[in-house]
């Protein structure tokens, strides 16, 4: 839509309120909202100043005047509020300079599909992420100086089945026994539906629902695959519908990666293909597995930059809770057809051309999506451009593999700490086209050393009183 479109719509379904949406650094929607009589065509080039040093990674105090620029064909009206509301998704600019700010993440995310075309290796790239997530009915958490501790609960939560405080119907999901039942075993059914409605009412094309492989109520729901920026924005607005609709019933959601003990985390599953003159690059029906020399190309960046990808596509401590061998956890640095024990797996469930794309399965719904697939995009590349090949796929369960054959295959990082010493190495192929600036990825890593990996370091863990207290 053009901005007089977006004004004639919002008159048209009588919206009292619009609200102006944006992403932080850590990549969470941030917003305020105005009255429809501030509305107008005005707002779109000029923008609407706001306090940049109050958002986590922006600007400083004395820099913090900021504008945001509302993008006209993001326009969604808000499905959750009272009084009718109209969404807007808007990039941040510079008041001074007029010039788009470098740590936006949607400008970024922006910048990658620029360069995608710059390079003449493809004009198109498409991305669908496969979502997780745990619907819960009950989370507490608090830490203190001479206490710290987390209680989340579930109706559905096997731990439950021994439960006599009120009447207990049973069926509740085993652990690592969650996928596919059916009601009532599955009490999420008619929750994940209305999930699916909503997000179709707010323009996302919706493929799929189930419980997931976890206990309490894990689940995901599967979005049709679409460009780099607009699936970007669509995580985002996914993440807002799933956590509304939940408290809407009563509930709680959360995309934490590993917020349940010894049963399945949440992962990001992120399917990807290039196209050129609307023909996808990564099929080439004689190869194995059904993809070209290019798709193999693209693996062998992934994999090669993997460590330091970790640091955006895995990027907080309880990443690495969930990044651990079982669990069906992708931390084997390998590709496969079929084989979900790999970090980077060929779907095989269609052989057209058009189904053609591989799936990386170690990044997980912590990320912000604006940082996380331009990095993927751009190892992606450099591996195409420099031919760079992966190691030999490996057809079997990398999980019982024999110690000699096991020793060869590399792994991903085993803590943030780990990822982000590797992004710091490791991260002049993002730098290429401008895409990430140097000040983005100084910015960030600083923000994940010192806002989470050294508050979790300093306060001592519930289960070290288990460990250590008779010492």
């Amino acid at each position: 839509m053009k901005a007089k479109e977006v004004l004639e719509f919002a008159k048209k379904n009588k919206v009292e309120i619009v609200d102006l949406k944006f992403c932080d650094l850590p990549g969470l929607w941030q917003h305020f909202s105005i009255s429809t009589s501030e509305f107008n065509e005005d707002l779109f080039e000029g923008g609407i100043g706001f306090d940049g040093s109050s958002i986590r990674g922006f600007q400083t105090i004395d820099e913090s005047d900021m504008l945001l620029i509302p993008d006209p064909n993001s326009a969604f009206l808000d499905p959750f509020t009272e009084l009718p509301t109209l969404s807007l998704i808007c990039n941040v600019k510079d008041p001074l300079t007029g010039q788009p700010y470098s740590r936006d993440p949607r400008y970024v995310a922006q910048k990658a599909e620029m360069y995608l075309k710059s390079t003449g290796l493809a004009d198109t790239s498409y991305w669908g992420p496969e979502i997780e997530f745990y619907i819960l009915d009950n989370v507490r958490f608090d830490q203190s100086y001479n206490y710290g501790f987390y209680y989340i609960d579930s109706e559905e939560g096997f731990w439950n089945s021994g439960n006599g405080d009120k009447p207990n119907l049973g069926y509740k999901p085993r652990y690592k026994e969650g996928y596919f039942p059916v009601p009532p075993m599955d009490h999420l059914q008619d929750i994940r539906s209305e999930m699916l409605r909503t997000l179709e009412k707010c323009g996302i094309v919706v493929e799929i629902h189930h419980h997931e492989v976890g206990t309490a109520g894990q689940s995901e729901i599967d979005m049709r695959y679409t460009t780099l920026t607009k699936m970007a924005d669509q995580v985002l607005k996914y993440k807002y519908v799933i956590k509304n609709v939940a408290r809407k019933h009563g509930k709680t959601a959360t995309m934490m990666p590993k917020p349940i003990f010894q049963d399945n985390g949440s992962g990001m599953h992120t399917h990807q293909s290039l196209w050129k003159g609307g023909k996808n690059i990564f099929y080439d029906k004689k190869g194995y597995a059904l993809i070209s020399d290019t798709a193999r190309y693209y693996i062998g960046g992934i994999l090669k930059h993997a460590d330091a990808l970790c640091g955006f596509i895995a990027p907080t401590t309880n990443s690495y809770r969930r990044l651990v061998p079982g669990y069906e956890a992708p931390i084997n640095l390998v590709y496969s057809q079929r084989n979900r024990s790999a970090c980077v797996r060929i779907p095989m469930y269609n052989t057209s051309e058009k189904g053609k794309r591989l799936e990386f399965r170690t990044p997980d719904p912590s990320c912000n999506p604006y940082y996380s697939f331009p990095a993927q995009l751009m190892a992606g590349l450099d591996g195409i451009r420099n031919k760079i090949e992966p190691p030999k796929p490996i057809d079997k369960d990398l999980y019982e593999l024999a110690p000699e054959e096991s020793a060869k295959v590399k792994s991903i990082p085993s803590s943030l700490e780990h990822a982000l010493d590797a992004l710091e190495r490791d991260h002049d192929f993002l730098l290429r086209g401008d895409v990430f600036t140097k000040d983005v990825i100084e910015t960030w890593i600083n923000y994940k050393r010192t806002k989470e990996i050294d508050p979790i370091r300093l306060r001592p863990h519930p289960y070290e009183f288990a460990l250590y207290f008779d010492i």
